[in-house]
């Protein structure tokens, strides 16, 4: 006989290990949903808000930023690069105004993605997002990688980007996305108590509930794909045609099936803003203005629904983080 489990001692083994991986969902057994106006899809557009926090000598740094950049690619130096500077430049100078206006114009609402410290370094922006009156959440304090980083810095580092955003809006955020999050993330998050929410979490086209810190905690998962970050890497979007037609097979994906679901589109100033890709919005927004039967939402919106109308009763989630 082996000196190992097989068989179904192995089964039960591996089904009674501690994990914190979220594998089983609702198990094809999705909550009964009726979002606003009855829609098949609830839909946001997240833009994200980073340049003037990304990595830069100037912010005492070890070299110049490498990701989400024309450059695909791009080293890292000791140094100020002009080229990387410009090139983020690009979103808070350009970009924001372009995708601001248009969804101005169009009357709808838009979620943000806040980098604290970037957002500091630009009045005018935040001065428009209040005028609009935008759903702001926080993106964390610095635009970074936290993996590795150090759980008091983190911390630190959550205390003060919440601070900021209370300061230049005049409320504390409700809703988190690091983007680069570490295995400490969401447990700190617990130890702010109007935080409700936070989508660093790809694996679900619904929000659902864990426990965290003895309390339900809700996730809205966000994306990667349906994003114009995948512009900037090398099996990507080329040019704007490709990231309309995704855009809108994901969402006639989605408005087809049985369930009404939740499709999130990931935005960047620097990315989308450029004219050639920001065409891929125009068209998609004119696609789904369309339909009468699509709430075009915030995150906070579909917080607020998920808290009303689907607050857990008895447990907060099939698996705990």
């Amino acid at each position: 006989m082996p000196n190992y489990l097989t068989g179904q001692a192995l089964v039960d083994a591996i089904q009674h290990q501690s994990s914190c991986r979220q594998l089983i969902g609702y198990s094809n057994q999705p909550p009964k949903i009726t979002w606003k106006n009855n829609a098949k899809v609830a839909i946001q557009f997240v833009l994200n808000y980073e340049e003037g926090a990304e990595n830069h000598v100037e912010h005492g740094d070890l070299g110049s930023e490498q990701f989400l950049s024309e450059i695909i690619g791009a080293n890292s130096y000791p140094a100020i690069h002009r080229s990387m500077d410009s090139l983020y430049e690009y979103g808070s100078r350009a970009g924001f105004w372009r995708i601001h206006h248009e969804f101005q114009k169009r009357d709808l609402p838009l979620t943000i993605f806040g980098v604290a410290m970037a957002l500091a370094r630009n009045p005018q922006v935040v001065q428009a997002i209040k005028d609009a009156k935008y759903d702001v959440v926080s993106h964390g304090y610095r635009w970074l990688h936290y993996q590795n980083t150090d759980i008091s810095i983190e911390r630190q580092h959550m205390h003060q980007a919440i601070s900021i955003l209370e300061t230049l809006f005049g409320q504390a955020p409700t809703g988190w996305y690091t983007g680069r999050d570490s295995p400490n993330t969401r447990a700190l998050l617990a130890e702010f108590d109007h935080i409700r929410y936070d989508s660093d979490y790809y694996g679900d086209d619904l929000p659902f509930w864990v426990e965290q810190n003895q309390r339900p905690h809700l996730i809205i998962p966000y994306t990667l794909d349906t994003n114009d970050m995948k512009f900037c890497a090398l099996n990507g979007f080329n040019h704007a045609d490709e990231f309309y037609q995704y855009l809108k097979d994901a969402f006639d994906v989605l408005y087809q099936e049985q369930t009404p679901k939740m499709l999130s589109v990931g935005m960047h100033c620097r990315i989308l803003g450029r004219p050639a890709r920001f065409k891929a919005l125009q068209r998609f927004l004119d696609y789904l203005q369309t339909f009468d039967d699509v709430w075009i939402c915030t995150r906070e919106e579909i917080a607020q629904h998920w808290y009303t109308h689907h607050y857990p009763k008895d447990h907060y989630a099939t698996t705990n983080i």
